[in-house]
């Protein structure tokens, strides 16, 4: 059990006497509970590709018989595209059963650089040439991700660096296609449940209230892959009656 201090009743126009968190956008996946006395559980998993079969036994663990949640928490990356919407999808669910909100936060200030408050640069791979940057501040992102290529990231990096910024991933640092001299000053850091739920209280109170009204979704890098339905031939009438 992790020692917390005593929750405020509300944040954001909702109630977080009692939350439950899920932070699932890297393979390092966290689940926390916070009780009424403010005192925080957390249960953690291991898993590239595979959290929707190993996310439901540390959760029922943390709920045990008390089933009583009044706020769900849950990391919106970027990260991981399959785990961050399994961690989505499973925050709704619990969210509906206990008739309380569910509240998406990024999971980029659920890292340890993010906890100082000052302004640190995150950097992810988006595959196929491409990678991303974002710049966090005040327990919030400054701007959404945006992408660049190869020489773009080397000079965002040089410049965060040369102001005295903190950068970091939360893939491995190897994967990026920069000098060693500069590698070798970027930290691999991961969210954790337990500083997504610090991130929300220590955010101030406008981000919070903008964080409840929107419904929960990943942060897209790119665009989701989705195909769209082919046009039906309009030569082709769909009788919508019932066959005898």
């Amino acid at each position: 059990m992790l020692a917390a201090a005593s929750a405020a009743v509300y944040h954001g126009g909702v109630s977080d006497a009692r939350a439950l968190i899920f932070e699932t956008s890297t393979p390092h996946a966290t689940l926390a509970r916070v009780g009424a006395g403010g005192g925080l559980d957390e249960r953690g998993f291991s898993s590239d590709r595979n959290h929707n079969a190993l996310l439901f036994g540390p959760l029922n663990e943390l709920l045990g018989e008390d089933r009583q949640v009044d706020l769900v928490l849950v990391g919106s990356g970027p990260g991981s595209y399959s785990g961050t919407r399994v961690g989505i999808a499973a925050a709704q669910g619990v969210a509906i059963a206990m008739g309380c909100p569910a509240v998406a936060v990024p999971s980029l200030l659920a890292v340890p650089s993010a906890a100082s408050g000052k302004p640190t640069l995150a950097i992810g791979d988006a595959r196929r040439g491409s990678f991303w940057t974002a710049q966090v501040a005040d327990f919030k992102l400054s701007a959404a991700p945006s992408l660049c290529d190869a020489a773009g990231l080397h000079e965002r990096v040089a410049n965060a660096l040369d102001e005295g910024m903190v950068v970091f991933s939360c893939e491995e640092i190897g994967r990026f296609p920069l000098p060693e001299e500069i590698r070798a000053r970027l930290s691999f850091e991961v969210p954790s449940a337990t500083r997504l739920w610090r991130a929300w209280q220590s955010t101030d109170e406008a981000t919070r209230r903008e964080w409840s009204a929107e419904i929960p979704q990943p942060i897209y890098i790119k665009p989701p892959h989705i195909t769209p339905a082919k046009p039906r031939n309009p030569t082709i009438r769909v009788d919508s009656r019932p066959s005898t």
